[in-house]
Protein backbone atom coordinates (compact mmCIF):
# COMPACT_ATOMS: atom_id res chain seq x y z
CA UNK A 1 0.00 0.00 0.00
CA UNK A 2 1.25 3.47 -1.02
CA UNK A 3 -0.67 6.67 0.36
CA UNK A 4 -0.50 8.92 -3.05
CA UNK A 5 -1.79 12.47 -2.01
CA UNK A 6 -3.67 14.12 1.13
CA UNK A 7 -6.47 16.23 -0.26
CA UNK A 8 -7.76 19.03 1.43
CA UNK A 9 -11.54 20.09 0.78
CA UNK A 10 -12.45 23.29 0.62
CA UNK A 11 -15.19 25.73 -0.68
CA UNK A 12 -13.07 28.35 -1.93
CA UNK A 13 -10.87 26.00 -4.62
CA UNK A 14 -8.88 29.17 -5.88
CA UNK A 15 -8.21 31.24 -2.62
CA UNK A 16 -6.62 27.52 -1.18
CA UNK A 17 -4.66 27.02 -4.20
CA UNK A 18 -2.84 30.58 -4.16
CA UNK A 19 -2.25 29.84 -0.38
CA UNK A 20 -0.30 26.59 -1.10
CA UNK A 21 1.69 28.19 -4.35
CA UNK A 22 2.97 30.94 -2.32
CA UNK A 23 3.56 28.92 1.12
CA UNK A 24 5.46 26.14 -1.35
CA UNK A 25 7.03 28.80 -3.89
CA UNK A 26 5.60 25.93 -6.36
CA UNK A 27 2.79 25.87 -8.82
CA UNK A 28 -0.63 23.70 -8.63
CA UNK A 29 -1.65 21.69 -11.51
CA UNK A 30 -5.55 22.88 -12.05
CA UNK A 31 -7.47 19.86 -13.55
CA UNK A 32 -10.75 21.51 -13.48
CA UNK A 33 -11.77 24.53 -11.32
CA UNK A 34 -13.14 22.13 -8.53
CA UNK A 35 -9.77 20.14 -8.46
CA UNK A 36 -5.98 20.71 -8.51
CA UNK A 37 -3.22 19.14 -7.45
CA UNK A 38 0.90 20.02 -6.36
CA UNK A 39 3.27 17.10 -8.10
CA UNK A 40 6.25 18.99 -7.74
CA UNK A 41 8.55 17.71 -4.66
CA UNK A 42 7.68 21.10 -2.38
CA UNK A 43 4.19 20.01 -2.39
CA UNK A 44 4.05 16.73 -3.98
CA UNK A 45 0.80 14.73 -3.29
CA UNK A 46 -1.17 17.57 -2.05
CA UNK A 47 -4.41 17.91 -3.77
CA UNK A 48 -7.31 20.88 -3.21
CA UNK A 49 -11.20 19.76 -3.89
CA UNK A 50 -14.24 21.89 -3.89
CA UNK A 51 -16.62 20.31 -1.22
CA UNK A 52 -19.42 20.00 -3.25
CA UNK A 53 -17.14 17.40 -5.38
CA UNK A 54 -17.18 15.14 -2.24
CA UNK A 55 -20.76 14.59 -2.38
CA UNK A 56 -20.11 11.68 -4.72
CA UNK A 57 -19.42 10.33 -1.21
CA UNK A 58 -22.62 10.76 0.65
CA UNK A 59 -24.15 13.96 1.42
CA UNK A 60 -22.83 15.18 4.53
CA UNK A 61 -19.07 13.41 4.03
CA UNK A 62 -16.93 16.13 4.31
CA UNK A 63 -16.87 19.33 5.77
CA UNK A 64 -14.68 22.12 4.78
CA UNK A 65 -12.72 24.09 7.29
CA UNK A 66 -13.51 21.98 10.46
CA UNK A 67 -10.08 20.19 10.47
CA UNK A 68 -8.60 19.87 14.05
CA UNK A 69 -6.98 16.87 13.78
CA UNK A 70 -4.34 16.87 10.56
CA UNK A 71 -0.98 18.90 10.49
CA UNK A 72 0.94 19.42 7.08
CA UNK A 73 4.59 19.64 7.87
CA UNK A 74 6.88 21.04 5.04
CA UNK A 75 10.51 21.08 6.21
CA UNK A 76 12.27 23.65 4.99
CA UNK A 77 15.92 24.68 5.10
CA UNK A 78 15.69 28.12 7.08
CA UNK A 79 12.34 28.35 9.35
CA UNK A 80 13.14 31.88 10.83
CA UNK A 81 13.41 33.19 6.59
CA UNK A 82 10.20 31.17 5.75
CA UNK A 83 8.69 33.22 8.85
CA UNK A 84 9.62 36.32 7.83
CA UNK A 85 8.77 35.26 3.77
CA UNK A 86 5.00 34.35 5.15
CA UNK A 87 4.19 37.48 7.31
CA UNK A 88 1.98 39.21 4.41
CA UNK A 89 0.38 35.65 3.35
CA UNK A 90 -0.25 34.12 6.70
CA UNK A 91 -3.36 35.81 8.69
CA UNK A 92 -3.54 33.23 11.56
CA UNK A 93 0.22 32.24 13.23
CA UNK A 94 -0.14 29.97 16.19
CA UNK A 95 3.85 29.61 17.19
CA UNK A 96 6.56 32.07 16.29
CA UNK A 97 10.21 30.85 15.37
CA UNK A 98 10.67 28.06 18.15
CA UNK A 99 13.45 25.01 19.13
CA UNK A 100 11.16 21.96 19.94
CA UNK A 101 11.60 19.49 22.57
CA UNK A 102 12.95 17.20 19.54
CA UNK A 103 15.57 19.53 18.41
CA UNK A 104 13.46 20.98 15.12
CA UNK A 105 13.34 24.30 14.44
CA UNK A 106 9.95 25.05 13.77
CA UNK A 107 7.01 27.71 13.01
CA UNK A 108 3.08 26.66 12.75
CA UNK A 109 0.22 28.34 11.03
CA UNK A 110 -3.40 28.04 9.97
CA UNK A 111 -4.36 28.12 6.49
CA UNK A 112 -7.55 29.98 5.22
CA UNK A 113 -9.22 27.21 5.88
CA UNK A 114 -8.30 26.85 9.37
CA UNK A 115 -6.02 23.71 8.90
CA UNK A 116 -2.31 23.53 10.36
CA UNK A 117 1.04 23.92 8.82
CA UNK A 118 4.20 23.36 10.49
CA UNK A 119 7.31 24.61 8.63
CA UNK A 120 10.21 22.99 10.55
CA UNK A 121 13.95 22.84 9.62
CA UNK A 122 16.15 20.01 11.37
CA UNK A 123 19.08 21.17 13.58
Amino acid sequence: MTLKQTRLVTTDVAKLTRFYENVSQSKAEILNSSFVQFQNEACKGLAIVELASTRAYGEGVAESGANRSVILDFEVDNVDAEYERLQESVSDWVMSPKVMPWGARAIVFRDPDGNLVNMYSRP
